[in-house]
């Protein structure tokens, strides 16, 4: 009986581990899907947008290229199998800092003008996605006029 008590609560230590493991994994493939969604908002996934989609998985998360790409095709199916936005942003709000959203929310302007042009509805859905992380207008607008600023180097 104390043996199965221990093993127990071994069980529900190592437990953290692996859903800590599975934190890290829902909040990339969320950030993958929020990402790929605003890029396929217009209906049109240029070779720049799609290029800067994998670079910014890559150097956010620090992954190899075929990580980043492995990561990218499961953003894609999991926006493609969802119904709303709330499911992702909603990790992403319980997971990160104020900080991290208002840099999440610039990475979703940077693969917004990775071709050069921002639809109303790309635009509008960056907004969507601030307002259900918590970012505020002044932030979400900062982050598009720095975007915007890099484009223009």
């Amino acid at each position: 009986m104390f043996d199965q008590i221990k093993g127990f609560f071994r069980a529900i230590a190592s437990m953290g581990d692996e859903d800590e493991r599975d934190g890290a994994d829902h909040l990339r493939v969320a950030s993958a899907a929020l990402l790929f969604h605003v890029i396929d908002a217009d209906g049109v996934v240029t070779s720049s947008e799609r290029r800067r989609f994998v670079e910014i998985l890559r150097d956010e998360f620090d992954l190899s290229d075929a990580e980043a790409e492995r990561l990218a095709t499961e953003g894609r199916q999991a926006d493609q199998q969802s119904v709303d936005l709330y499911h992702f942003t909603s990790i992403l709000k319980r997971e990160l800092d104020e900080a991290h959203r208002i840099r999440f929310v610039e990475l979703l302007w940077e693969v917004t003008y990775a071709d050069g042009d921002v639809h109303e509805l790309e635009d509008n859905l960056i907004w969507r996605i601030s307002e259900l992380l918590g970012v505020s207008t002044r932030e979400r607008m900062l982050m598009k006029h720095e975007a915007a600023g890099r484009q223009d180097d």
